[in-house]
């Protein structure tokens, strides 16, 4: 590509950070960023700074770092949709059940779920556990109600089931509250989001991807050298759409600056695997033959929400003979992390999920802040890597057909 050979050296760059289901307003990336930037830099020995962001447009930051003596000046801009994830999470008790059964029924009837274990048991795990986690909230409700109703039938008889039933749904409230911690109403509802329409992207979101694809479209036709996309989570999979869209509007120009996509911690099996993920499915296959673009994957085994090593486009059976990509990394936590900050992060799954937004105490295998803030593009820093060895290339999803 001319854009590689035309900028040895990164010296301003347009970051687009995709989050996932994350109802969070973004200003928690900004302070998640700044706060680990600072400690990576300690790290590594060198600079970095974040700022305000002057001028309208997405919500974002200006970032300004020193690296292997190069100076290089980046606009990091937050892709929001997270006010299409509390709108969708906005249900009653009663709803986010009914929600509970349509999903496990979507994920269970069409084998999905059957295919998914065959890849890794951790984020299946995570799948099912808001599942069991809410059956076991309203069993102890019932068991609740029984119980009050038994209690109260020698004084009240049959309208003591009105004060049993009133605790019941009182417990069930009670647990709801509780949610910041357990977490079973927000995962309920990620999965419910992806299922309702059995993979198929939602309009409101759909409509979302398409104004991201025009943030990106104008930024390739600014005078920055590298334009990096980052999709963390579900993000990943948003990420592969938005591309995709702006491949098929030929968006990408000869003389246009190096696009590069990073996607992290992806979930993508999640809906590419659902039955009419057709729109994914090609957007994935489309994307994985592009001679303009670099696509690194990095993912983690220590990451249990996460298909990790898992070829995103090879396990949904739409690696064509033209694949180039992604190449799939792994960011290795037993390694990268000193056995003492592993140690204390082994068992906290959802912050896991994370790590690879923030510091690293060995980042030679991978740098989030290099990346996004460094003087090389995603290219030329991975350019000589090989993928991982423990790799997942199977084909293993039971529905395969893409949209033409």
């Amino acid at each position: 590509m001319s854009s590689r050979n035309n900028h040895p050296l990164v010296r301003k760059r347009r970051v687009f950070y995709i989050p996932g289901y994350d109802p969070i307003p973004p200003r928690r990336y900004r302070e998640l960023y700044r706060t680990e930037s600072a400690l990576q830099a300690e790290i590594s020995d060198y600079q970095i700074s974040v700022s305000a962001k002057s001028g309208d447009g997405p919500y974002g930051w200006h970032v300004t770092s020193r690296q292997g003596g190069v100076e290089v000046s980046v606009d990091l801009d937050v892709l929001v949709w997270s006010d299409i994830v509390r709108d969708s999470m906005s249900t009653s008790i009663p709803a986010t059940y009914l929600q509970l059964f349509r999903t496990a029924w979507t994920y269970i009837s069409t084998g999905t779920l059957r295919r998914l274990m065959r890849l890794r048991k951790g984020p299946v795990i995570a799948a099912l556990y808001p599942v069991g986690m809410l059956l076991a909230q309203l069993f102890l409700a019932i068991v609740l109600t029984l119980a009050l109703s038994w209690a109260f039938r020698p004084f009240l008889g049959w309208i003591g089931m009105i004060p049993a039933v009133a605790a019941a749904c009182g417990l069930l409230i009670w647990f709801r509250k509780l949610d910041g911690k357990l977490y079973a109403y927000y995962l309920m509802h990620d999965y419910a989001y992806s299922a309702r329409l059995r993979g198929a992207t939602p309009n409101e979101l759909h409509q979302r991807l398409r104004s991201f694809s025009a943030q990106i479209r104008d930024a390739l036709q600014s005078d920055v050298d590298e334009v990096l996309v980052v999709g963390h989570s579900s993000g990943a999979h948003l990420g592969v759409s938005v591309l995709a869209d702006l491949i098929r509007a030929g968006g990408l120009r000869k003389d246009r600056p190096e696009l590069s996509f990073l996607s992290l911690g992806q979930v993508v099996p999640m809906v590419s695997f659902l039955p009419d993920a057709q729109d994914l499915r090609a957007d994935l296959q489309l994307l994985s033959t592009q001679d303009d673009l670099t696509w690194v994957d990095v993912s983690a085994p220590g990451d249990g929400c996460s298909f990790a090593l898992c070829d995103p486009v090879a396990v949904s059976g739409v690696a064509g003979t033209g694949k180039k990509w992604p190449l799939v990394l792994s960011a290795a936590f037993t390694q990268t992390l000193s056995p003492e900050r592993w140690e204390a992060l082994r068992w906290k799954f959802f912050r896991l999920h994370f790590q690879y937004l923030c510091a690293f105490d060995y980042p030679e295998r991978y740098d989030y802040f290099s990346i996004t803030a460094g003087p090389q593009t995603l290219w030329q820093r991975f350019r000589d890597r090989t993928p991982s060895k423990s790799r997942v290339e199977e084909a293993v999803s039971k529905y395969t057909t893409v949209k033409a």
